[in-house]
Formats: structure tokens, C-alpha cells, sequence
């Protein structure tokens, strides 16, 4: 009897242990999550173009004469005023040439003198006097070809402005036939930034502009914002000046002009970075990033739906409309108010039973997105 009942006590212990594992199998296929609500709001998305910078004036001084540098008056980078002399080019030919032209003027002037009187007496006739005021004024003509090209020797500056690269130096011939400039003088006070968009983009970007004629929606284009070659933000904004009326067929794009106060000189030519252009959009729906997963493209999130006894793991295709740091805006297969998992998806399956911790969106989507005012 003893017997009997020791076995049924051991039965019992070991028919326990095996309940109590199989409620504890179950009980960890049960994903702990934290869940959160698809938001509706006011937002504003960047789309980020590529820029090159150029100063709204680039002039470039080049030689009008063949020669050798014999001064250089400016350095890189230095301020100089239209009109102001940059260099010089050696004119001693020149020189010698002007001396052998101003005596040829002297000679004809002198013939001149000498025909009047002899024309007043009637000693000669007027058409000798003619033939020498003629080679005086040939020889007048000659002396001042020669005296301007002393002039075009010293080579200005075109128009106010930076002095840029310097590809000579004194002892350099030059001519101007010279494919490169001896420099260019820039007007950097405000510089445009030219960036492209492709034409799908440009017609969506100008469909949510007001106006009805191109001026008019180029005149309501929100500014835009410049960020430099170092990743930092350009202090000011700029603004849209003009959009080419043609696509590039060779790259299927459409390019923009902007154009930047720069008081500081802290962009120039040649300079790079990029320009972000708002884009901003009322009451949509938006989920945040980390509560989604990609398959193939498609982005998926998990829809919380509870039932009177289990709360289970829906997954749901959404339509992204466009994306922050932090969220995405979505177009459709969500609506506002639905409870979806927050964090933890890794640990869920689609249709898996779930506990969930409801969690606000804002601490969620960290950082905060940026609110369209």
C-alpha cells in the first residue's frame, strides 16, 4: 500500500512539472512589446540637391597685347575697384614704336605748315596741301594705334570685386590669344547657388506652389537653406531666382538658380554643398521610423489588434509619402488613432500573440519632428 502510494505521489510531482513547462513554452511565445498611435499633424520634410557656387559676377582679365609680365600689383583674394591696375606688360617695342610714330607726325605736321602760305600765295595748288593734311592725319592715326597699345600694357580690373587664381607671374609671356585669363575678378557680395531636380520632381515641387503663371510661383517659393561643404548650415537663406524653361535631355533634368546675400565672403567660386528645400504638408498621417520594417522596397508596420482574449500582431503595407529623421508620412494603409508596435519588432512574427505597453508618439519619434508654421 505503501507503494502505491509513494508511485502516485511521484506521478503527481512529475505530471506537475510537465504542466508547469508547458504553460511557461507558452507563456514565452508571448512578445512583450510597447505599442504607440498613428499621429496626424502639421510637418515639414527637406529634399536635398547638390549646389555649385558662383559669384553674380565673374569677369575675366585677360591680355589685349603680346608680351612679358613685368608687374604684378595684386595678390589672390585681394579687393580691388573697376578700372584698378592688376599688371603690367613690358612695352619698351612699343616705346621705341611710339617715338618712331609721334616724329612722323611732327614731320607731316611740319609739311603742312610749310604748304599753307605757299597754297595762299597760289604758288602751289590746294590738292598738295590736301595730300600732306592726309598723311598727317595717317601719321596722327598711327601714334595713337600705337599709344593705346602702350594702354592695353596695363591690364585692369573690369569691375569691382575679389581677385581669383593668378596663373602668371612676372617674367610670363603672354598674348591674347591665350586660352586661360591672366585671373578673374569676382562680385561675391551675393553668390548663386545652381542645383537640378529631375521632372518628375519639378512638376510636383511646382504644382504646390502658388500662382498661375512661373513668375508668380517662383515669387511664393519658400527660402531655402544652404549647407556647406563642412556639413555646417550657411547662416542665411536663399531664394529661387529663376527655373530653366528646358529639360537636359542628356540627363533628364531641370535646373534652378538661387542666389545667397554672402556680406561675410564666406562662400566664393567654385564652392560646393548642398540645398535644402522645404517641403511642407498639413494634417497627414505619420508613423514613426523605428516602428517600421522594409521587405523588398515595401514598408510594413505592425497593427495592434486586440480580441476578447488575445491581443495578436498585424502586419500592414503603408503608402510613404515622404520621410523625416524620425518619421515617416504616410499616404495610406493606416489610419489615425490605430495602435501599432512601437519597439520590439524584431522579437514578433506576423499573427503572434503580443502584450503591449501603449507608449505616447512623441516619445516614440525622438527628436520631435519639425512643425509647419
Amino acid at each position: 500500500m505503501k507503494k502505491n502510494t509513494w508511485f502516485l505521489f511521484f506521478t503527481g510531482l512529475i505530471l506537475a512539472a510537465c504542466g508547469g513547462r508547458k504553460d511557461q513554452s507558452v507563456q514565452k511565445k508571448i512578445a512583450v512589446v510597447t505599442s504607440t498611435n498613428v499621429a496626424t499633424g502639421d510637418f515639414m520634410t527637406f529634399k536635398d540637391y547638390p549646389t555649385s557656387i558662383e559669384g553674380i559676377i565673374n569677369s575675366e582679365a585677360r591680355a589685349k597685347i603680346s608680351g612679358y609680365i613685368s608687374e604684378v600689383y595684386v595678390d589672390e583674394g585681394e579687393k580691388v575697384s573697376k578700372g584698378e591696375l592688376l599688371f603690367r606688360i613690358e612695352t619698351e617695342s612699343l616705346t621705341k614704336e611710339a617715338e618712331a610714330a609721334k616724329a612722323q607726325v611732327d614731320a607731316a605736321q611740319i609739311q603742312v605748315d610749310q604748304l599753307i602760305p605757299l597754297v595762299e600765295q597760289q604758288v602751289i595748288s590746294g590738292s598738295q596741301l590736301e595730300t600732306a593734311k592726309a598723311n598727317l592725319k595717317q601719321a596722327e592715326s598711327k601714334y595713337a594705334s600705337v599709344l593705346a597699345n602702350i594702354e592695353y600694357a596695363n591690364v585692369r580690373s573690369p569691375v569691382d570685386g575679389y581677385v581669383g587664381e593668378i596663373r602668371i607671374r612676372k617674367g610670363n609671356l603672354v598674348s591674347p590669344a591665350d586660352p586661360k585669363p591672366l585671373t578673374t575678378v569676382s562680385d561675391i557680395s551675393k553668390v548663386y547657388a545652381y542645383f537640378s531636380m529631375n521632372e518628375k520632381t519639378y512638376l510636383n515641387f511646382l504644382k504646390s506652389a502658388e500662382g498661375k503663371t512661373m513668375q508668380e510661383r517662383i515669387a511664393h517659393l519658400p527660402e531655402i537653406t544652404l549647407i556647406m561643404a563642412n556639413g555646417d548650415e550657411y547662416p542665411l537663406k536663399g531664394t529661387i531666382q529663376t527655373i530653366n524653361s528646358q529639360v537636359d535631355k542628356t540627363t533628364g533634368t531641370i535646373s534652378f538658380r538661387a542666389i545667397f546675400d554672402n556680406p561675410d565672403r564666406l562662400l566664393t567660386n567654385g564652392s560646393t554643398g548642398i540645398i535644402k528645400i522645404p517641403n511642407q504638408y498639413k494634417n497627414v498621417l505619420a508613423v514613426p521610423r523605428k516602428s517600421t520594417y522594409e521587405q523588398q522596397g515595401i514598408v510594413y508596420v505592425f497593427k495592434v489588434e486586440k480580441t476578447d482574449t488575445v491581443t495578436l500582431a498585424i502586419n500592414k503595407i503603408i503608402q510613404v509619402l515622404d520621410k523625416t529623421e524620425s518619421l515617416y508620412l504616410v499616404k495610406s494603409g493606416v489610419e489615425a488613432g490605430e495602435e501599432i508596435v512601437a519597439d520590439g519588432l524584431k522579437k514578433i512574427r506576423p499573427g503572434m500573440p503580443i502584450q503591449t505597453t501603449l507608449l505616447p508618439f512623441d516619445s516614440v519619434a525622438k527628436p520631435l519632428p519639425i512643425l509647419f508654421r
